[in-house]
Order: C-alpha cells, then sequence, then structure tokens
C-alpha cells in the first residue's frame, strides 16, 4: 500500500447512506469538496432537503450533481430501490463507490432490555448497512463497475464492554460481512473496507446518552471522541490509502492492530509498533475496565431493586 495509487473521487458517483446528519453528512460534503458527483439516503425528507443544500453549496462546479432520496434501508428490497434510485440519476450505471454510513445505536443494560431492542440493535447496527453492500456488489459486479465498498463499524466491532449488547455484536457482524466481502469481491475487481470510528460527538451521540447506562459512562469519560468532520476526514484518508481496516484515533488504532486477523497491515513498519503496544496496552486497559464494572457491584444491584428488575 505504501507505493500505490490514491483513490480519488474527482468526477465520480459516490452513493453515501445516512447522509442527511451526522458522518454521512460531513463524509458528503467532503466528497463535494473533492469534486465527486454525490447521492445521498436516508428517511426524513426534512433533513434531506436541508442537506442538499449543504452539500451543493460545498460544490467546486455547478456541473457536479448532488442528489438526495428518502429510502428506509431496513430490507432488502428497500435497500435495492435506494440503490437503483440513485443510479438512474446516472443513466442506470452503478455508483463508483458505496459508502453505508446509515446506522444507530441505544446502549442499555442487558437487564433493561426488552426482545425488540435486541432484535432492533441488529437491524439499526447490521442490516441498514449489510443491505446495502448487498445490493451493491451485485449491481456492480454486474455492470462491471470496479469501484468501492465501505461499511462503518465502530471502536465497539473490535471489542466491546458494559452497555453495548444490541449494538456490539452487529458491529462484529459488520467486521466479519467486511473481511468477506474484502476477499469474494477481489474476483470481480471491488474494493471494500471498514471504518471503525470511535465516539462521534453528533446528534445520534446525544440521543445515545438519553439510555447509556451510568458505567458505560464511567469507562467513556476519558474519551473525548471525535467531530463528524474529523471522523469524516479519518475515514476518507483510509479509504483513499487502499487500508481495508480504517481507524481514526490511537485507541481505535490498538485494537484494530491486535485484533486484525487475516487482514492485510496498513502499514507494516507502523502496525509492527502498534502490535508491541497493544500487547502491553490492551490488557491494562482490560484491567482497569473490569475493576470499574466489579467495584460497580452494589451500586448497580441496588439500581436494579429500584427498577423492579427482582419483583
Amino acid at each position: 500500500m505504501l507505493f500505490s495509487k490514491k483513490w480519488d473521487p474527482k468526477d465520480k458517483h459516490v452513493y453515501v447512506t445516512g447522509g442527511s446528519q451526522g458522518l454521512g453528512l460531513a463524509l458528503a460534503i467532503l466528497l463535494v469538496k473533492r469534486e465527486a458527483h454525490v447521492s445521498i439516503v436516508a428517511r426524513n425528507q426534512e433533513r434531506l432537503d436541508n442537506a442538499k443544500k449543504q452539500i451543493e453549496a460545498a460544490r467546486v462546479s455547478p456541473s457536479q450533481q448532488v442528489h438526495a432520496f428518502s429510502f428506509s434501508l431496513n430490507s432488502a428490497s428497500e435497500s435495492a430501490a435506494a440503490l437503483k434510485a440513485a443510479s438512474d440519476a446516472f443513466g442506470g450505471r452503478a455508483p463508483d463507490a458505496v459508502f453505508a454510513c446509515a446506522g444507530a445505536a441505544k446502549p442499555m443494560y442487558v437487564m433493561e432490555m426488552s426482545e425488540e431492542d435486541m432484535t432492533k440493535g441488529m437491524m439499526d447496527g447490521y442490516w441498514v448497512q449489510a443491505w446495502t453492500a448487498f445490493a451493491a456488489a451485485k449491481e456492480m459486479t454486474r455492470q462491471g463497475v470496479k469501484g468501492k465498498i465501505v461499511l462503518v463499524s465502530s471502536t465497539l466491532g473490535l471489542m466491546s464492554f458494559v452497555g453495548w449488547a444490541s449494538y456490539a455484536p452487529a458491529k462484529h457482524a459488520l467486521r466479519g460481512l467486511a473481511d468477506t466481502l474484502r476477499s469474494e469481491l477481489l474476483l470481480y475487481g471491488i474494493d471494500v473496507h471498514i471504518f471503525f470510528p470511535p465516539t462521534m460527538n453528533t446528534a445520534s451521540y446525544e440521543e445515545e446518552m438519553k439510555t447509556k447506562p451510568f458505567l458505560t459512562r464511567k469507562i467513556e469519560e476519558t474519551d473525548g471522541g471525535l467531530s463528524s468532520d474529523q471522523a469524516a476526514l479519518g475515514m476518507f484518508k483510509g479509504v483513499e490509502s487502499g487500508h481495508a481496516h480504517i481507524a481514526a484515533d490511537l485507541i481505535t488504532h490498538l485494537f484494530r492492530a491486535s485484533t486484525r486477523g487475516s487482514a492485510p497491515m496498513n502499514n507494516v513498519f507502523v502496525d509492527t509498533i502498534l502490535d508491541f503496544i497493544a500487547l502491553i496496552g490492551v490488557p491494562i486497559w482490560r484491567r482497569g475496565a473490569d475493576r470499574m464494572v466489579l467495584g460497580h457491584r452494589k451500586e448497580h444491584v441496588e439500581y436494579l431493586e429500584k427498577k423492579g428488575f427482582f419483583a
């Protein structure tokens, strides 16, 4: 990867799900500034309209196309329909790059979760991206488009801790999907990448805080997080450089290096150093997090009693 040609989105059609806010919107604006044509997809029409205006305002040239489509991506059929609508705007040609940024999280203690919470966690964290990747891979292959598919996991797709039982499994599953697609789609000249962002200070984050358990907040309190713009730039740089697994902060890079599995190294020299640091640092972090959880046992039982869990 050191001497390979960097990916340039100029004049390419880039398709971004979850493009009406947060990471998706920041990425769409970044891409249009790099002279790409951009299509965004989300459910809320009002937010889509506002996002489209922001993206258009960032264009380098008025000839750059910007499109916005309102679809739910909760099923294979809707995800395929959304991709088709975006492709039809370009004469039916599949996008050159697909960034699946849609998703949501609802952190909670397992003891407070319902069956619906667990099921919805997989839908919001995995299927809304998996169905897009499924549709994009097939359509790009049929048309011979040698492009890119980019999924968005989380630092929690490389590890996990208390509060994330409905979210982290979905993000781990996305990593499995990305690694599998990266291998299979080599057959068709399609590159697959996956981004593992840390905490992002977005409107979605504010929504997460409404249900986030005390212990989860405590473990995360040293994580300052990234802005949407910082995360989008980190994601873009990773894709631009051809990295299979992409991180945008040191702690995630350490977890990435220590849990790489069969994914290729981003940089042999840097990743070897990170491997060594992670060998020492990750167990220290884990023990600290475990001590924090164990130290909260009494307060947590009292919390559940107040909630009527033992009744």
